[in-house]
């Protein structure tokens, strides 16, 4: 078994009074997190399942009788794929004020679903975790760093979602199922998606830009589709945990790029399941986008693992000078320029650094990816 970071992180918070919300991807684990986080309490727990028509039968017209011979004498209880309950807030709202001595604890894959639904109910009541693939970290922890760093080019490809990471020689027939899935059929549930063929040609399309700016107005002329629906396409892309966006940093100067974003995948795997491109690395001309892409989702797991406070942005000036990633803690920026070739020189933009003078700046390369992704700042 794999051990979780964010265990340790949750355990601080349990019996203090606030319902925990785990929010992740489906397949990434927050079943199998949730139940090692309450294995010393097994007598005491109760898990619940929203896929099951039972239960969400239980949580219709929900009221405190209809709870109380159910969740009497647990200690815990777990929701797990709360999003399929109807009304799911109210729900934990009303378990949480009449059952002061449980501690709650629902998961949810999607987070347009459970967020929208339980962000006024449960105000001022909940703590909110998101659990994201294996990361590099937590498996260099499981076998040891020198394993994990000659199985560097295999993640590149092949990522980090358990299933895949622990079946070594299946990882095209799992990694096509998977996003198959994944991808397609829960997206394609939803009321807001009408156009599925689009959503295949957007999600193609941005697999083909990760570390490029992506432009809605621009995407959508390509694809042949208006700015208003690509728009949403990739919001719902977004809160689903398929993809995460990176803004333009712009403070000081004139010609910084006011309105960009880059696009990047939450797993390489992910990524290139979309496009069927199982190339080993050495053959393709994609490499500095995946390690691009892989670096800065490493480096995102980091610091939402340990609850960091942070932001993230890339930086262009309307004369192209650029900087791959910058990161904000506590006000201070730190910039990093991401190169697989590590033999291969970056410099810091005058621009940059006469605007920002005091942000220290760093390449990372294969050779010495562990100063960002295996440390803080």
């Amino acid at each position: 078994m794999v051990n979780r970071i964010l265990q340790k992180n949750i355990e601080k918070y349990l019996f203090k009074n606030k319902t925990i919300i785990l929010y992740g991807a489906r397949q990434v684990g927050k079943t199998t997190l949730v139940e090692s986080i309450v294995k010393n309490y097994l007598n005491t727990t109760l898990f619940l399942n929203g896929d099951d028509s039972d239960i969400r039968d239980l949580f219709t017209d929900i009221n405190f009788n209809k709870l109380k011979p159910v969740l009497n004498n647990f200690k815990i209880v777990i929701l797990d794929e709360a999003q399929r309950i109807q009304d799911v807030g109210l729900a934990l709202k009303i378990i949480h004020d009449n059952f002061k001595g449980i501690q709650l604890i629902a998961t949810g894959s999607s987070a347009f679903e459970l967020a929208n639904k339980i962000k006024e109910p449960l105000t001022g009541r909940k703590f909110e975790f998101f659990l994201h693939p294996f990361s590099f970290e937590e498996m260099t922890d499981h076998h040891n760093f020198l394993i994990e760093k000659r199985l560097l080019e295999h993640r590149l490809i092949y990522g980090y979602y358990p299933d895949i990471a622990l079946n070594t020689g299946d990882e095209q027939k799992l990694l096509k199922s998977l996003a198959s899935s994944y991808l397609y059929k829960d997206l394609l549930m939803l009321d807001g998606i009408q156009k599925p063929v689009l959503l295949e040609k957007i999600l193609k399309a941005l697999a083909l830009q990760i570390g490029n700016e992506v432009s809605y107005y621009e995407l959508a002329g390509l694809l042949d589709a208006d700015k208003a629906t690509v728009e949403k396409y990739m919001d719902l892309l977004e809160k689903t945990y398929i993809i995460f966006k990176l803004n333009g940093l712009n403070r000081n100067v004139r010609n910084e790029i006011k309105k960009g974003k880059k696009i990047y995948f939450y797993d390489n795997g992910i990524r290139n399941a979309i496009l069927g491109n199982f190339v080993p690395i050495n053959q393709r001309v994609d490499k500095g986008a995946l390690w691009e892409n892989f670096i800065i989702s490493e480096r995102l797991k980091f610091n939402n693992n340990r609850g960091i406070d942070f932001k993230s942005y890339f930086w262009r000036t309307t004369q192209q000078q650029e900087i791959d990633y910058i990161e904000e803690i506590e006000n201070k920026l730190f910039a990093y320029e991401f190169k697989w070739d590590g033999g291969k020189k970056g410099f810091l933009s005058k621009t940059f650094s006469n605007a920002y003078p005091e942000t220290p700046f760093k390449i990372i390369s294969p050779d010495n990816m562990h100063e960002l992704i295996l440390k803080a700042v």
